[in-house]
């Protein structure tokens, strides 16, 4: 009758199991390290680099605890902050500029955990420490970009249409046009109007000058608004990327600003130099007559060719260009990464925007045979990408760039096109650094308020339903060994309010227990044999236990979708405690009193606690 099948049993212990292994992790804590990141694209996170870094420590006489290498960094441990601080400042002397070395916390837990997916929990802010950030965005400044951007298309367009005007000029947020004649005046309005449909344009005139006043509409203004800030968005989440910062918190606050949070980060420094990163395209001219070796050998020692720059190509080859830019990375409407349709090497495909188009296309028309040099500027310094012959007029916007590329770098490459710039300045306008130690203290205060309640809550469910409280206690612990599982195979950020959501799961997965016990002493009471009792009070408590935990269950669905931050992350932990506490309180303790009373034959009793009859019945 109280049996469950030997594939029930199975799945219960492997559950536990599996619950065991992936909680485990959680309980190594944290090593000070040092993460050195590549900077430039032509640099690598290799065995190279490996090697100087132990070499830096060695000749430093700092001792690491390890040191590991993955797709984009190196990471060496150390036993305390002491020595982690003494190699950061030893490494970023000897390696210089051209690499990232920051200031990190790494999990303890071993490589055989890791190595099937058994990781901890990434903790939030306020549990592990970090830095915050405020920043807001200059709205100004991303309208004032947008409407030199339609100044230089204007002037291009009506060049190309051979219009003649007296002048042009952008005052505040308006542009002004001005023509010596009415008929020119219409011809360039409705060129304007056709080619450029977010500007709204009005006529005037003054002593005898025709003029067109164009502004961006309402709608234009908050679209341009409302892209600078999601750029901005997706730029700073690319960046932070190279601190290496577990589920780092980065999202809009109102119509202007974001919040940025970083977990696990000690150098403050290292993540405002990180956010305030540019990177953009220069497409120049290869000055073909001056690169005899001569000239190039002066141009090393500082003596340049006027209206000339030198940079270096990948393989260290000297590149000497103009001065004079054709494009820059403002035209790049999307890169993405692909292959050479010739030679099948990795390359960056790029789209231009109509005006970007228009100058490729003629530059290019009128230098065929000659070399064109597309540059990439990271932190002000600029190297060549490649640098190749134009062979013929290139139209349509789409400009490949390869040469020298990996595919690795072929993809960093397009991302830094597509997000590497900045849509529109940011200030910070506010700035908080929460020490490890702190981060520590929440984490004990946290769980040591769970823990007393998990431990009051154990103490009533033994002392008033004996036997079967303690089942359920047992099962109440396989719940929250469940739930920490859950959290760690899914890497979700554990905040305080997560664990205040842990708390109220714990409460919610007790109460199930709690109706199955008073299910199956009503039963008891009303004559029932204990096996008959057992069976009838689990499923009869089932549907109740449903309805309450669907119920709950939409509440912490509607905070996850309609909330934001500390609230969604309650949601999460709430919602994933809800259906453990259903698999733990219903299973897991159904299957340990089936295995401890479902094998006897004659059951005279439950240790359940004391059966409470009405004076009628106890006569």
């Amino acid at each position: 009758m109280n049996r469950y099948p030997l594939w029930k049993y199975l799945m219960i212990l492997a559950a536990v199991a599996i619950g065991f292994l992936y909680t485990l992790p959680n309980f190594y804590g944290e090593v000070p390290a040092v993460q050195v990141s590549p900077l430039r694209s032509n640099l690598k996170a290799d065995a190279a680099l490996m090697a100087r870094i132990e070499d830096t420590l060695k000749k430093a006489s700092l001792e690491s605890t390890g040191i590991a290498m993955d797709a984009t960094s190196v990471k060496a441990r150390f036993a305390g902050t002491e020595e982690q601080i003494k190699a950061k400042d030893a490494l970023q002397t000897a390696l210089g500029e051209d690499y990232v070395v920051a200031l990190n916390l790494l999990s303890r837990s071993p490589q055989w955990l890791a190595s099937i997916g058994a990781l901890p929990m990434y903790l939030g802010l306020d549990l592990r420490g970090g830095v915050h950030f405020l920043l807001q965005v200059d709205m100004k400044a991303a309208l004032s970009k947008k409407l030199e951007a339609y100044t230089n298309d204007i002037r291009g367009m009506l060049r190309e249409q051979r219009l003649q005007y007296s002048g042009l000029s952008r005052e505040g947020q308006s542009i002004t046009v001005r023509f010596r004649e009415s008929a020119l005046r219409e011809k360039a309005l409705v060129r304007i109007s056709k080619d450029m449909p977010d500007l709204e344009l009005k006529t005037s005139e003054d002593s005898g000058e025709f003029r067109i006043n164009a502004s961006l509409r309402i709608e234009a203004q908050r679209k341009t608004q409302e892209f600078a800030l999601q750029q901005n968005i997706t730029t700073l989440r690319n960046r932070v990327n190279e601190l290496g910062v577990a589920e780092p918190i980065i999202q809009q606050q109102g119509t202007d600003r974001v919040v940025v949070q970083l977990p696990g980060v000690q150098d403050t420094a290292k993540a405002k130099d990180i956010l305030g990163r540019t990177a953009t395209l220069e497409v120049r001219m290869v000055e073909e007559e001056k690169m005899d070796p001569g000239t190039l050998q002066q141009a090393k020692a500082g003596q340049l060719p006027f209206g000339a720059e030198l940079y270096y190509e990948r393989n260290g080859q000297p590149v000497l260009v103009k001065k004079q830019v054709i494009l820059t990375g403002e035209r790049i409407n999307d890169a993405q990464p692909g292959f050479d349709g010739q030679s099948g090497e990795p390359a960056v495909h790029i789209n231009l925007d109509g005006t970007g188009a228009r100058i490729f296309q003629q530059v290019t028309r009128e230098s065929v045979g000659k070399r064109m040099a597309i540059l990439l500027f990271e932190r002000g310094k600029g190297e060549v990408v490649t640098a190749p012959v134009i062979r013929s007029e290139i139209g349509g916007g789409r400009v490949q760039i390869s040469g020298r590329m990996t595919t690795q770098e072929a993809k960093d490459v397009s991302l830094l096109l597509r997000a590497g710039a900045l849509a529109a300045p940011m200030e910070i306008i506010e700035e908080r650094t929460i020490g490890p130690s702190l981060g520590a203290e929440n984490i004990q205060t946290g769980f040591h308020s769970m823990w007393i309640g998990f431990g009051a809550i154990a103490v009533f469910m033994v002392v008033y339903y004996m036997l079967m409280g303690f089942i359920s206690v047992v099962a109440l612990g396989a719940n929250l060994l469940f739930l920490i599982a859950l959290l760690s195979m899914m890497q979700a950020t554990l905040t305080l309010p997560g664990i205040a959501a842990i708390a109220l799961a714990l409460g919610m997965a007790i109460d199930a227990n709690v109706l199955i016990n008073e299910r199956i002493r009503e039963e008891l009471r009303n004559g029932m044999t204990p096996q008959a009792a057992l069976q009838s009070g689990y499923e009869r408590a089932w549907a109740t236990i449903l309805d309450s935990n669907v119920t709950t269950l939409i509440a912490g669905v509607a905070l996850f979708a309609f909330g934001s931050g500390p609230v969604r992350g309650f949601a999460v932990v709430h919602c994933l405690g809800i259906l453990t506490s259903m698999f733990s309180a219903v299973m897991v303790s159904r299957g340990i009193v089936n295995l401890y009373y479902g094998g006897r034959r004659k059951l005279d009793k439950i240790s359940i606690g004391q059966i409470w009859k009405p004076a009628s019945q106890a006569k």
